[in-house]
């Protein structure tokens, strides 16, 4: 492939795009970042649609590895990708940087001093034709730009981020936006396999079943973090989503957001906690009889469906 994937000059920056089944959105992420991109790495897990072929299309370098977390999946990448470029870039397939982002993007890198090793930018969702701008969902700042070999990926089943090994972090504003083009029948289904996932990620920290590594998050993600852990996850099983989700719609305004945001807050603000949490209370139960750390982790990869390794 080409050094510069676009026409205008490119920042000495990597893309990195984790891929399953992702024709539908591949090509338009790719040429979201194509004008200030060096390089595209696409990591699928094996795909059976068209999503190798069009990445490969648009000069999109393609590794293919088994899937088992977003976050070893986009650590392996970080590992063994081959990154080159004095900066990375994480985009999902379904994400775009909007033209005032990239042009943001391709001015800043050149010029940012040298203990800037992180840049935060604002993701703004969009749910059924309408960006959803209240609730809490917007502004939402994070870490999706690091220079190589600064940032690294939590080891975690679910809410994963880059945290920064050293340096410090800017905000950056323009368009960056998640925009996937799924129906409400994806929508549950995704959530529902998330569910499983903060389900694990809870019982795990409860029962201490993995060797949780100290993280730098941002200040937000930070904030989100010690609420989760710390208020949410103590609540009955009845109020933490039914409280979030009351707090979401009429404190943060979700109202403001109409009908489809009457859906989108309903959904993933009451449904998924409170899915999350019928699976905990289902999953404790049953690990209740386990008489050792790896009997518990056994049984819950069961559970759950997830390769979880047992401590080695």
């Amino acid at each position: 492939m080409s050094e510069a994937l676009g026409t205008t000059t490119a920042a000495d920056l990597t893309v990195v795009i984790i891929t399953f089944n992702e024709a539908h959105h591949i090509a338009r992420a790719i040429a979201s970042v194509r004008p200030i991109a060096r390089a595209v790495l696409v990591v699928d897990s094996f795909s059976t649609d068209a999503t190798v072929d069009l990445a490969r299309a648009t000069g999109a370098r393609v590794l293919q590895h088994p899937f088992t977390s977003h976050a070893a999946q986009m650590q392996w990448a970080l590992d063994h990708g081959g990154i080159t470029t004095g900066w990375t870039l994480r985009l999902d397939a379904d994400e775009l940087i909007e033209p005032d982002l990239a042009q943001a993007i391709a001015t800043t890198l050149p010029t940012a001093a040298a203990d800037v090793t992180g840049v935060l930018l604002n993701r703004k969702h969009l749910f059924m034709g309408r960006w959803i701008r209240h609730g809490g969902r917007y502004p939402l700042w994070l870490l999706r730009l690091w220079r190589t070999g600064a940032g690294r990926m939590e080891a975690r089943w679910m809410d994963e981020h880059v945290v920064l090994t050293h340096g410090r972090a800017i905000k950056l504003a323009g368009g960056f936006a998640d925009a996937n083009t799924g129906d409400l029948s994806f929508f549950t289904a995704k959530h529902n396999g998330y569910a499983s996932r903060e389900a694990v990620e809870v019982l795990a920290t409860r029962h201490a079943l993995f060797d949780a590594a100290p993280s730098r998050l941002s200040g937000q993600a930070r904030r989100k973090r010690v609420l989760k852990t710390k208020v949410y996850a103590r609540l009955p099983l009845w109020a933490g989503p039914l409280g979030y989700f009351l707090y979401r719609y009429i404190a943060q305004r979700g109202f403001m957001d109409g009908r489809a945001g009457l859906i989108y807050h309903l959904l993933q603000g009451f449904w998924y906690r409170f899915l999350v949490a019928a699976k905990v209370a289902e999953w404790e139960g049953e690990l209740a009889a386990c008489q050792s750390r790896e009997e518990r982790l056994a049984r819950l990869a069961t559970l759950s469906g997830l390769p979880i390794a047992p401590p080695a």
